[in-house]
């Protein structure tokens, strides 16, 4: 087996977003800084509720999917097809945005923590128009995996395979073929997976430090940082001395053109425009 090495590691951008969230953005801080199929990372976490109250009023998306994981918190997603989504501490809202959606997702708290993360994952051109759909995951559908030497998994896409012991997450079956892990490791202890050679696959630590890649070419890798991972078949982590928590992430690359004007994700200029024209004319998600 060929062990992953750190290819780039993208230092976390303090930026703002919604109507004033404040967060921390590496995969997607610029345009073309993507690792495919993978568009953006957000990470949000403050205690101070001006840093999260105002939330992500009403907004469309066209393209691509939203992956919302909160770790601390509870937030409300509503959109004009009249969906409505409670998201709570560890629960997980997987929305394919298609055609178009229209949400806002707010805050319901006045005051404690918040704290979660936001990815965007691409959608093949074939995919890009189809309707919007959802799927919101309630804390005890996602596995959680007692690893040796005192870790824990939580399996929220894919399959998460120890020593050929496989676990299936929550999320099965879309195109890029998402692995999507939460791994909390004590001092020095050791995760190691094998990884679809073909895909692409990225590391955030958000607790802690860590060291990946084989024990004679590791390479630290600080909280808040994505680590994008080299091509091989097999992911090797090492927890810091003060342990670790980091989110582990693969999939399937779709190798196409990608086309990104805010909320908007295509593959040409013209699909974008398109996409604004649409919008401005209150037919993002109009049934073809």
């Amino acid at each position: 087996m060929t062990t992953r090495n750190v290819q780039q590691i993208i230092k976390s951008m303090a930026t703002s977003d919604g109507a004033g969230v404040k967060l921390r953005r590496s995969i997607g801080q610029q345009r073309g800084l993507y690792h495919d199929p993978f568009l953006m990372l957000d990470e949000f976490s403050s205690d101070n509720p001006g840093d999260y109250i105002a939330g992500f009023p009403a907004h469309p998306h066209r393209g691509f999917e939203t992956v919302t994981y909160l770790l601390d918190g509870h937030m409300l997603h509503e959109d004009h097809l009249g969906h409505r989504g409670d998201l709570k501490s560890g629960g997980v809202q997987w929305m394919t945005a298609g055609r178009g959606i229209i949400h806002s997702e707010m805050p319901q708290q006045l005051e404690g923590r918040m704290r979660g993360f936001q990815l965007w994952l691409n959608l093949p051109g074939s995919e890009k128009m189809k309707p919007a759909s959802y799927r919101d995951i309630d804390p005890s559908e996602i596995p959680l995996v007692e690893l040796a030497g005192g870790g824990r998994a939580k399996v929220i896409a894919g399959t998460l395979d120890v020593d050929g012991a496989q676990t299936r997450g929550a999320i099965q079956g879309a195109t890029t073929d998402p692995l999507y892990l939460d791994v909390e490791l004590p001092a020095g202890a050791r995760f190691s997976i094998p990884v679809n050679a073909e895909y692409n696959a990225f590391i955030y630590p958000y607790e802690g430090s860590i060291a990946v890649g084989p024990s004679d070419s590791a390479r630290t890798v600080e909280a808040r940082s994505a680590a994008l991972l080299s091509k091989g078949d097999r992911v090797d982590v090492t927890a810091g001395p003060d342990g670790a928590r980091f989110l582990v992430l693969g999939g399937r690359p779709l190798k196409e053109p990608v086309v990104q004007y805010g909320p908007f994700v295509m593959n040409t200029r013209e699909e974008i425009e398109q996409a604004i024209k649409d919008y401005q004319n209150g037919e993002l998600a109009a049934v073809s």
